[in-house]
């Protein structure tokens, strides 16, 4: 690097190229200037700078040799600059970087509005919704596909009519959040409405921090719906009436249903199961990696009998190892029809026996609403009964709180491998008594496995 001199416009303009090798001249006027000359002879300006201990560098703009009228104000990055100018700008770069602010973020930010200006388009809603979710969702968000869905479900289009995708977010008011709360509310699904609610007001001040818009349409709105934690388990007859119907409905949903109970894994993990994650020797494992589980670790589930009876009863159906799949591409998706299915035929069960024991069928009523992760707070409780103590039950879970929060969860490396194998057997035990009509209550409980 050559020896740093105060850079003149002589000096610049004389510069000469170097066919073989890029040249960098330091500015002694202002360290961290350079004049950055190409083996073809195109010049610009650089600065280096360090921000958060990382070296880096910010490309200013092109040489310009002389400019025939004065610029007014500041000019942006990237443009034509003459030394002086320059210079101003690698001083207004080094305030911004002493007040914790990286200028190479700044210019990229603002290339990013001058798009948008340039193309009216890009202020819509629909085309940085998209940019949202390809940005900040999915990088972030182990369920942007939901995001993406509620996007395109709810907000860019709805019964196949343009909503706000065509709009642009600035022209998005406070009356047009709550009339977009207020129809999903008005068809039934309050608990939606908090969802998209949430997606929403993310994507607004995700907005503002990138100047996009100033202020957030969803200021002052509150969250539509009270939701209170759920605490709904299943009952042992239930259960039962649960097995008979997922026993009726074909693949993929039944044995997958199935197979949620038996684990008391996510919906999403055991739908989403390919066959390199099961090793099905001595001691079956269902070994979960960390880019599909929840909390991002790895996490092992030790498969009981019945869990390995249900997985090698399943058709193979593709090259890419989707156990729950119909197009052998793609893991299997309508999760909640299909659930609607699984009701309907637990309500003809019991109208069933009720009409063998002579009684109203028009009293007979489906039982009280429960959900699919309604079963994974089951197999907790459950375990429990059996004399499973708590710090084996979040391990077979893969919960992160409770127990293993903080800094227990930092030096506490202990898998409970053997203590997770024997709850897991002990609990399909108890089930396989239940479902084949035995007596449940008969199953011997575990002793406590863990301290």
């Amino acid at each position: 690097m050559a020896k740093s001199k105060v850079l003149t416009v002589g000096s610049v303009e004389s510069a000469k190229p170097n066919p073989n090798k890029r040249i960098e001249r330091p500015d002694a006027a202002l360290p961290g200037l350079y004049l950055i000359i190409q083996p073809s002879g195109v010049k610009s300006w650089a600065l280096r700078y360090r921000f958060a201990g990382v070296p880096k560098k910010l490309t200013i703009g092109p040489v310009l040799t002389e400019r025939a009228e004065p610029a007014g104000g500041e000019l942006p990055f990237g443009v034509p600059m003459t030394l002086t100018e320059a210079r101003s700008a690698a001083r207004r770069a080094l305030r911004g970087i002493a007040e914790g602010k990286d200028p190479s973020q700044a210019k990229k930010l603002s290339k990013a509005l001058q798009a948008v200006a340039a193309e009216p388009d890009k202020d819509t809603v629909r085309a940085l919704g998209a940019s949202f979710i390809e940005r900040y969702a999915k990088p972030r968000n182990r369920s942007w596909a939901e995001v993406e869905r509620q996007f395109k479900v709810e907000i860019y289009d709805r019964d196949g009519k343009p909503f706000w995708g065509d709009r642009s977010v600035k022209d998005i008011t406070k009356r047009d959040v709550l009339d977009l709360l207020d129809g999903i509310i008005d068809r039934g699904s309050p608990v939606t409405a908090n969802r998209v609610f949430a997606s929403v007001r993310k994507f607004f001040s995700w907005l503002i921090d990138r100047d996009v818009i100033t202020t957030s349409p969803c200021v002052g709105v509150k969250m539509p719906t009270a939701e209170k934690s759920r605490d709904r388990i299943l009952s042992d007859d239930e259960l039962r009436l649960f097995w008979k119907a997922t026993e009726t409905l074909e693949y993929p949903f039944g044995p997958m249903f199935r197979l949620l109970l038996v684990t008391g894994q996510r919906r999403e993990e055991v739908g989403a199961l390919i066959s390199k994650e099961l090793t099905l020797g001595a001691d079956p494992l269902w070994t979960l990696p960390g880019g599909r589980a929840k909390n991002g670790s790895e996490h092992t589930v030790p498969l009981s009998k019945l869990a390995v009876g249900i997985i090698e009863g399943l058709p193979k159906i593709g090259k890419r190892g989707f156990l729950f799949t119909t197009t052998g591409e793609t893991p299997v998706s309508g999760y909640s029809r299909a659930k609607e299915r699984v009701e309907a035929k637990m309500l003809e069960i019991l109208r069933e026996a009720a009409s063998e024991r002579g009684e109203d069928l028009a009293a007979v009523k489906a039982i009280p609403h429960w959900t699919l992760h309604d079963l994974r707070r089951t197999v907790a409780s459950r375990l429990a009964g059996l004399n499973i103590n708590l710090p084996v039950i979040e391990k077979v879970l893969n919960h992160v709180s409770g127990t293993f929060a903080g800094i227990v969860g930092v030096y506490q490396r202990h898998e409970f491998k053997d203590e997770k194998r024997r709850a897991m057997n002990a609990w399909a035990d108890y089930l396989s008594a239940l479902v084949d009509d035995g007596p449940a209550a008969n199953v011997v409980t575990l002793k406590a496995t863990a301290k």
